[in-house]
């Protein structure tokens, strides 16, 4: 009874801030204006804009969760096999950016990425020619890695940090390279870190809206910037609510496949 009374302030926030706001976003996507049931709020997916709006956050979000696993995993890998001052201080460093809000994170990013910004400073100081990244999915993809690899790297490294070291030593006692160590043993114990970062880091990119509107100048629409238009521009909460039922959906089967992939993956190394 204790722990039901300490539990209800969350029960009241998660019912008033989570379960009402998603039984709002169903109701509006399964009807129309006039409040009889439809399905063509779900079906305008299929409409060329919105279409071609999902493959693009599609292909940005796996383009992002892969670059931001390159970088991570062999990051994480080394300050796990060298824990101590520096390893903490390497951590801190990409923790401290999560501190600055979002939005000045982004714009920072802007300053750094424009025709007039210091990358292309620092190319014209090298006589190297200027880039023109600003407004194109590559500056989309850039704002993307940089404000969620944290999201992928602490998972990593969590887990990899938290590897029985005796396991590593008695695999090289029985004549293990470094090679297949790190093929047999490294890998299978750090998939659920893997697997946790690319939840993370996947999720949250599928719907980003305000990193494609600075970085990308609105000049490339993502599935997130027109849910955002029909709430806040057209004010279509019918096919906005419609929209978000089908990008809520993909997410969710996407993490139901992450979750049974980290399942099999357990009773695969228990085996």
């Amino acid at each position: 009874m204790n722990r039901k009374i300490l539990a209800s302030p969350y029960i009241v926030w998660a019912l008033g801030f989570i379960i009402l706001p998603l039984l709002m976003i169903v109701y509006y996507g399964l009807t129309d204006g006039s409040g009889t049931f439809t399905l063509e709020n779900v079906l305008a997916i299929a409409d060329s804009v919105h279409y071609k709006a999902f493959g693009n956050s599609l292909l940005l979000a796996l383009g992002s969760t892969v670059i931001c696993l390159v970088i991570a995993y062999p990051l994480a890998y080394v300050l796990s096999q060298h824990e101590g001052k520096i390893s903490n201080t390497i951590i801190m460093l990409f923790i401290l950016p999560m501190w600055i809000n979002f939005l000045l994170r982004v714009l920072a990013m802007q300053m750094l990425l424009s025709n007039t910004g210091i990358v292309n400073a620092l190319l014209g100081f090298f006589g190297l020619p200027q880039q023109h990244i600003m407004y194109t999915k590559g500056a989309i993809l850039i704002g993307m890695v940089y404000d969620y690899l944290p999201f992928m790297i602490l998972p990593i490294y969590n887990v990899m940090s938290k590897i029985d070291k005796d396991v590593i030593e008695a695999a090289h006692d029985l004549g293990a390279t470094v090679f297949v160590t790190f093929k047999k043993i490294i890998i299978p114990l750090s998939l659920p870190g893997v697997i946790s970062g690319v939840t993370m880091v996947f999720i949250p990119s599928m719907s980003e809206f305000v990193v494609a509107d600075i970085l990308g100048g609105s000049k490339i629409l993502l599935l997130g910037n027109v849910i955002e238009q029909e709430f806040n521009l057209s004010n279509n909460w019918n096919l906005g609510s419609g929209l978000s039922l089908v990008l809520m959906i993909f997410i969710l089967i996407s993490m139901a496949v992450m979750n049974r992939s980290n399942a099999e993956e357990g009773d695969t190394m228990l085996w």
